[in-house]
């Protein structure tokens, strides 16, 4: 028998890991809504919206957006980095980007069937999750994981 106070869950909310992955989790949900609003707004004032090019390009800012604040809130909270700013930002974009790829190409599959909106923009987006998670936890903030 387990000492009090050594739950499973506990124990798992004590890995340091654990934590991380949660709160990279709630990073990404705000990063998220801020993408789905990009995304919802530039639909809007984008002429054209139903053409495959501005899809893309639109999904591609708002991707970044969400990328941009995700990188602040990530390094402040998070990974609580005190590693090179700048360093650590062109990381970031550069999985991000790696992310948008991943996301594009799910688009592209996806959408003959699904259309250009959001369905399709939801399952893009999901689809860099773990990736952006374990190359930015390995590689952009190592320093503190």
């Amino acid at each position: 028998m387990s000492a009090p106070g050594t739950s499973l869950f506990h124990r798992v909310r004590k890995r340091r890991g654990v934590r991380q992955f949660v709160k990279f989790g709630i990073v990404g949900a705000s990063g998220f809504v801020v993408n789905l609003v990009v995304f919802t707004l530039l639909q809007h004032v984008v002429p054209n919206y139903t053409a495959e090019g501005p899809y893309y390009a639109i999904y591609s800012i708002a991707f970044l957006s969400g990328g941009v604040s995700n990188y602040f809130l990530n390094r402040i909270w998070t990974f609580r980095s005190t590693g090179h700013a700048g360093k650590e930002a062109v990381q970031f974009l550069s999985v991000s980007v790696l992310a948008l790829l991943v996301g594009l190409v799910v688009s592209y599959f996806v959408a003959p069937s699904l259309g250009h909106g959001h369905k399709t923009w939801f399952l893009a987006t999901v689809s860099g999750i773990v990736v952006n998670f374990f190359v930015n936890k390995y590689w952009t903030f190592r320093s503190v994981t």
